[in-house]
């Protein structure tokens, strides 16, 4: 469940260059340790947003906001949690590189069909049978 309330009447009291409305989101989220359990809870957000009320209704900012998740939840929070990349020590154009080559593995996997909660068992895999990681390359 997602609701948003939207509102522009606080553009002039912000101190935000180029603020076009101001956003709550109350959603209802499920919170995913790697165990078995699922937690479910709520939680309420708040945001701001260049785009004016007749540019972005209150369902299109909802769409986004969600989109938006849809990206974090699919590509961020796997190369986080599978590759632990928040803790690399790789520094300047190599970190670039690295997050390239990270990206076209999630890539590789994904058309192999492996979904985002499969991730981390395709790369354990891949990681001990080299004759299947050469077969996804194509080699």
């Amino acid at each position: 469940m997602r609701r948003i309330w939207t509102s522009a009447e606080l553009n002039d009291k912000l101190n935000f260059p180029h603020v076009g409305q101001v956003v709550r989101i109350e959603r209802t989220v499920t919170k995913l340790d790697g165990s078995a359990l699922r937690k479910r809870g709520s939680e309420v957000v708040f945001g701001l947003t260049s785009l004016l009320p007749e540019r972005a209704s209150a369902q299109r900012l909802l769409q986004l906001n969600r989109e938006h998740w849809g990206i974090e939840n699919k590509v961020h929070w796997v190369r986080d949690v599978t590759f632990d990349e928040d803790r690399s020590q790789v520094r300047k154009k190599a970190a670039h590189i690295m997050a390239t080559v990270r990206n076209l593995a999630l890539s590789v996997l994904r058309l192999a069909g492996a979904d985002t909660c499969g991730i981390a068992a395709a790369v354990r895999h891949c990681a001990q049978n080299v004759r299947t990681t050469l077969r996804l390359v194509g080699l």
